[in-house]
Order: structure tokens, then sequence, then C-alpha cells
């Protein structure tokens, strides 16, 4: 179930939905005037949806690479890395 709370709330509560977003992992939504204005989450669950939206990023790069035949055989990546890594050594 949503936690819908009104603006006032957080000068006179914050404690109380800071408390709600770390222990129920669901976000909280502010309204203003009854509409909804902002969506507060814990610290914990923000971090996790930007890492979940960064992999989701990198992965449709990829399939954009793979559409786009922008690709190499496996065998021909690992001996770039190699090369690259051999060449950082002999610095």
């Amino acid at each position: 179930m949503d936690l819908i709370r009104p603006s006032a709330d957080l000068r006179n509560h914050y404690s109380e939905i800071s408390k709600l977003c770390r222990e129920n992992r669901q976000p909280v939504y502010i309204t203003v005037n009854g509409r909804g204005d902002t969506v507060l989450m814990g610290m914990t669950d923000f971090q996790q949806m930007q890492a979940e939206l960064e992999l989701l990023r990198t992965l449709a790069d990829a399939e954009e690479d793979v559409r786009a035949d922008r690709v190499a055989p496996i065998e021909d990546t690992f001996s770039d890395i190699r090369s690259r890594l051999l060449a950082g050594k002999a610095k």
C-alpha cells in the first residue's frame, strides 16, 4: 500500500517519515494541496535503484552495440586486454 503524507508532515513528523522509509523499504509520497509532489525513500533503496538503472543503461548500450554490429570475437577482446596490460607493466 502506498504511503502518502501531506507536505506539512515533513516539518512536523520528519523522524517518523524517515523511519517509515527505512523500515518499510517503500517510498513515501508527499502531497501539496492534495496533489503528488515529491517522493522520499531511504538512502539504501535509492542507491540500489541508481545501481540498477546504471546496469540497465549499460545493458541497453551493449544491446545497441550488438544491433549495430559493433562487436568483436571474445578471443580478440582478451588479446587486446592482455596487450594493454603488458604494455602498462613495461612502463
